[in-house]
C-alpha cells in the first residue's frame, strides 16, 4: 500500500504466547488517518467496530483484530508498547527514568519534554543502552539485567533447523502419505527427516503393525532412491506401556534408524509411577527422544504433574534428547520448562510432529517460536546439526 513503511503484528502473537486473544498491528504509514480511511474498506473485514484517526478495530474470521497506524519517525515506540509485555515495558520505563528519561507509547522524553525519535524498537533498546531484546522473550523477569550485562542468547531461529525428527504418515494417524510428506519436507530445504508412525498400542484407530514395519522400511528405501537431495530416516513414535516397557520388541525397535518414545496415557498412575515410565525408556539404548513430556493439550489438559527436574537430569544421564514439540494443541516443552531443561544440561529436538504435509512448515514455525520462548539456542537442538551428527548421537545412545 502507498505511503506505508511496514506492518507487524504486535501483542500475544508476536510474543509467541501460547494462547492469543485478539490479534494487534503497528502500521507505520507517512498519513495515519487516510491510511485508516483506506484500511476501513478492506473487504475481507466480516464486521468493522471502530475507527478513529489512529486506529481500526475489527473482526476477520470471527477474530478481533486491532490496528494500531503511526507515523514512521514513532511507529517503534507504539510497536514497543504494543507489544510489552506489561512487566517488560514497566521495566524499560524504570531503566529509562534512571537515565533521565520518560518512555511512553509515543516514545523516548528528554528531562525538557523533548521527544526522540523512535522510528525502530532498536532505536529505544540503544538509547537505554541495551541490546534488542527478542519479543519471545520479553517477559518482565530476567530479560533486561541479563541484556545488560551482555549475556543474550543468540536464540534458535528457523533457519538454523536442518530436518523435523517427528511426523507421521496414513501408515498410522497421518493424512498423508510417506512420500507427500517426503516432497513437502524436500521443498522446505530440509537436510533431512524422520519418519515416526504411531506403534500399534498407541490407542489409536491406525497405527504401525510389527507386521507393517518391513513394508513401510521398503517404501522408505524405494523413497531414498527418488529423493536422493534429502536424508530420511525410518522411525516410530513408540508407546511406553503402562508397565514400562516399550510396544515393539527389541529386534524390531533395532531396525528402525530412530526410536521416539511417548507416553500417551495416564492409565490411572500417580505422578511418581508416570515418571519412572519416562526414566525406563529413556534407559533404553534404542531410544533416542522422549516426544512432548507433558504430554499437555491445549487449552483442555494440564499435563503431567511429575518430578520434571528428575526427568532432566535422566535425561542427561542418559543422553537422550527431550523434544519441543510444535504441534499446537502441544507446544510441549512450553518455553519455560524449555528453559528449565537447557539450563539442566538438557539436549532437545524441534519437531512439528505434524500429520499433514501442508501444516510442516506452519508446525515447525510454532516449535521453534515455542522454543524461543525457553531461551534456547542452536547448541542445544540436536536437529540444527548436519545429519551425519544426529546419526553419530543415535548411535552413542545405542553403543551404552
Amino acid at each position: 500500500m502507498s505511503g506505508v513503511a511496514w506492518v507487524e503484528p504486535a501483542g500475544s502473537l508476536r510474543r509467541a504466547e501460547e494462547t492469543v486473544g485478539d490479534i494487534q498491528m503497528v502500521v507505520a504509514a507517512d498519513a495515519p488517518s487516510a491510511t485508516v480511511d483506506v484500511v476501513a474498506q478492506f473487504p475481507d473485514f466480516d464486521r468493522l467496530l471502530h475507527t478513529s484517526a489512529r486506529r481500526v478495530s475489527a473482526v476477520i474470521n470471527r477474530t478481533q483484530i486491532g490496528i494500531r497506524f503511526e507515523e514512521p519517525g514513532n511507529a517503534g515506540a507504539a510497536l514497543l508498547h504494543l507489544t510489552g509485555s506489561r512487566a517488560h515495558f514497566r521495566a524499560l520505563q524504570v531503566r529509562a527514568a534512571e537515565r533521565g528519561w520518560r518512555l511512553t507509547p509515543e516514545g523516548l522524553h528528554a528531562g525538557d519534554g523533548r521527544l526522540s525519535p523512535a522510528a525502530s524498537e532498536d532505536a529505544i533498546y540503544a538509547a537505554l543502552a541495551l541490546p534488542f531484546i527478542a519479543p519471545e522473550i520479553r517477559n518482565g523477569e530476567d530479560e533486561i539485567a541479563v541484556a545488560a550485562g551482555g549475556r543474550l542468547p543468540r536464540l534458535i531461529s528457523r533457519r538454523d533447523i536442518r530436518g523435523d525428527l517427528h511426523m507421521h504418515s496414513t501408515w498410522s494417524d497421518g493424512q498423508d502419505s510417506t512420500e507427500a510428506m517426503v516432497t513437502m519436507c524436500r521443498d522446505l530445504g530440509y537436510e533431512y527427516i524422520a519418519i515416526t508412525d504411531h506403534s500399534a498400542r498407541s490407542g489409536l484407530a491406525r497405527a504401525l503393525t510389527e507386521d507393517n514395519v518391513l513394508r513401510q522400511a521398503d517404501e522408505i528405501a524405494a523413497l531414498r532412491e527418488r529423493f536422493p537431495e534429502i536424508g530420511i530416516l525410518h522411525g516410530c513414535e513408540m508407546e511406553i506401556m503402562p508397565d514400562g516397557t516399550l510396544d515393539f520388541p527389541d529386534h524390531v525397535l533395532a531396525t528402525f534408524d530412530i526410536v521416539l518414545a511417548s507416553l500417551h496415557q495416564r492409565d490411572g498412575q500417580s505422578p511418581d509411577r508416570l515418571l519412572a515410565r519416562y526414566v525406563g525408556a529413556m534407559r533404553h539404548p534404542l531410544v533416542t527422544l522422549i516426544t512432548h513430556p507433558t504430554n499437555r493439550m491445549i487449552p483442555h489438559r494440564p499435563g503431567y504433574d511429575i518430578d520434571y527436574d528428575r526427568l532432566f537430569e535422566a535425561a542427561v544421564d542418559t543422553g537422550t534428547f527431550l523434544e519441543i514439540d510444535g504441534a499446537p494443541g502441544h507446544l510441549d516443552m512450553n518455553g519455560a520448562m524449555s528453559r528449565r531443561a537447557i539450563a539442566a544440561g538438557v539436549s532437545v529436538a524441534i519437531d512439528s510432529d505434524c500429520h499433514r504435509a501442508v501444516f510442516l512448515a506452519r508446525q515447525m514455525d510454532l516449535g521453534v517460536a515455542t522454543a524461543r520462548r525457553g531461551w534456547v539456542e542452536p547448541r542445544h537442538v540436536i536437529n540444527s546439526r548436519p545429519l551425519a551428527d544426529v546419526r553419530a548421537a543415535i548411535a552413542r545412545k545405542r553403543a551404552s
